[in-house]
C-alpha cells in the first residue's frame, strides 16, 4: 500500500473541500490514487457536504417519535422549503427522531449530543448520502426528549412546528395532552405556570411596562396625563401651535394625539420620564401597570392562557385540565418552530432574473 502523506491529504482537501479525515480515508481506500480518491469522495457525498457547509439551511421540518412514556421531537434543516416537502428528506428526519428516541441522549442545546446521535447506527453516513442525493445542505439542528406518566405530541403545518408534552398524575389522558400540545403550537407559551418565572424576570417585565407607558403618554391615566399637559403648556415646553391644538381639542381628549406634532408627543414623554419616580408612586398608575403585567403573564404562561377550544371563550388551560383530571400536572413541554432564531436566505427572484438578463 502506498504511503499516505500529509501533503497528499492537503492536496485532496483543496481539490474537493472535503474534511481532512474524509480525505485521508479516501486515499487509504484508493491506495493513494488521487483521481480515484476524488471519485470516492464524490460517491460518498462528503465533498458535496463540506462545500455546502457555509450555506444557509433554515428551512426543513420537525418530526416526533413516541414510545410509551417517552417522546422526542427533532428538527432537521434544509436550504429550501421545496426539499422539506420531499419524501426522502421527511423519511430521514423521522429516522433522526427515531434514533434520538432510542438513544440515552437528552439533546436540547447540547451540541455534543447532536454529534453523539450522528455517530449512532451510521446516521452520519446516511446524512452524507442524503445530502448527495437531495443536492442541498442538510443539518440536524436539535432534538429534545420528555418523559412522564403520560406523553403526547403534535405536528403543525406538516412539521413546521413540533410539540411534545409530558405530564404526571394520570396515565390515561393522552387526548387531553394532545389538545394541550395543539394549544402550545398555536399560542407559543414561554412558561408552564407563573411559578416558573423568577421574581427577577417579573421585575424586569414590570420595568419594561413602566417605561413603555411613560413613553406613550396617551396610555397614561387621565389625571396623570392632564398634569403633564398642564406642565407642558405652562412651562412652554410645547410650541404655541401645539398649545393651541390642545385648547381646541381638550373637550374631547380621545382625539388630541391625532393632531399634536411629533415634537409635542416626544416632549410630553420626556416630562413623564423625568417625573418617573412620582408617577410610579401614584396608586392609579401602579394599578394600571400591574394590570398589564397580569395580562402579559396570561399570554406567556400555558396554564393561564385561554384554552383555544374553550366553548365559552374564557376557560383557561388549567381549568380545562382540571375538568379532565384534577391530578394532571404538566411536567415538561418542548416546542420547536423550524428555523426560529436562524438567519434565513433572502431570495429576491425578480432581482436575480434581472441580474442574469443584465449579464447576458
Amino acid at each position: 500500500m502506498a504511503a499516505i502523506t500529509a501533503a497528499m491529504v492537503k492536496e485532496l482537501r483543496e481539490m474537493t473541500g472535503a474534511g481532512m479525515m474524509d480525505c485521508k480515508k479516501a486515499l487509504n481506500e484508493c491506495d493513494g490514487n488521487m483521481d480515484a480518491a476524488v471519485d470516492f469522495l464524490k460517491k460518498s457525498g462528503a465533498a458535496k457536504m463540506e462545500k455546502k457547509a457555509s450555506r444557509i439551511a433554515a428551512e426543513g421540518i420537525a418530526r416526533v417519535a413516541v414510545n410509551g412514556n417517552i417522546a422526542v421531537v427533532a428538527e432537521v434543516n434544509s436550504e429550501t422549503d421545496f426539499v422539506a416537502k420531499n419524501e426522502t428528506f421527511q423519511e430521514f428526519v423521522q429516522l433522526v427522531a427515531d434514533n434520538a428516541l432510542a438513544s440515552g441522549l437528552n439533546g436540547g442545546k447540547n451540541g455534543e449530543d447532536i454529534e453523539a446521535l450522528l455517530e449512532m447506527n451510521g446516521l452520519k453516513d446516511v446524512l452524507i448520502e442524503k445530502t448527495a442525493t437531495i443536492g442541498e445542505k442538510l443539518s440536524v439542528r436539535r432534538f429534545e426528549k420528555v418523559e412522564g406518566e403520560c406523553v403526547a405530541s403534535y405536528l403543525h403545518a406538516g412539521g413546521k412546528i413540533g410539540v411534545i408534552v409530558a405530564a404526571d398524575g394520570a396515565a390515561d389522558v393522552k387526548e387531553a395532552l394532545t389538545n394541550v400540545a395543539m394549544q402550545i403550537a398555536a399560542m407559543n407559551p414561554q412558561y408552564i405556570s407563573r411559578e416558573d418565572i423568577s421574581s427577577e424576570e417579573i421585575d424586569k417585565m414590570r420595568d419594561i411596562i413602566v417605561d413603555a407607558s411613560l413613553n406613550d403618554p396617551a396610555s397614561l391615566p387621565k389625571p396623570i396625563l392632564n398634569a403633564l399637559i398642564s406642565k407642558a403648556c405652562n412651562e412652554k415646553v410645547w410650541s404655541d401651535a401645539d398649545i393651541a391644538i390642545y385648547e381646541e381639542k381638550k373637550s374631547n381628549m380621545n382625539f388630541l394625539f391625532n393632531f399634536l406634532s411629533n415634537e409635542a408627543k416626544t416632549a410630553l414623554a420626556g416630562l413623564a420620564m423625568a417625573d418617573k419616580a412620582n408617577i410610579v408612586a401614584e396608586k392609579m398608575f401602579g394599578g394600571a401597570v400591574e394590570g398589564r403585567v397580569s395580562k402579559q403573564l396570561k399570554e406567556i404562561c400555558l396554564l393561564d392562557q385561554t384554552y383555544v377550544k374553550a366553548e365559552d371563550g374564557k376557560q383557561t388551560v388549567a381549568a380545562y385540565l382540571k375538568s379532565v383530571n384534577s391530578a394532571i400536572v404538566i411536567k415538561k413541554v418542548v416546542r420547536f418552530e423550524v428555523g426560529e432564531g436562524m438567519e434565513k436566505k433572502n431570495e429576491d427572484f425578480a432581482a436575480e432574473v434581472a441580474a442574469q438578463m443584465g449579464g447576458n
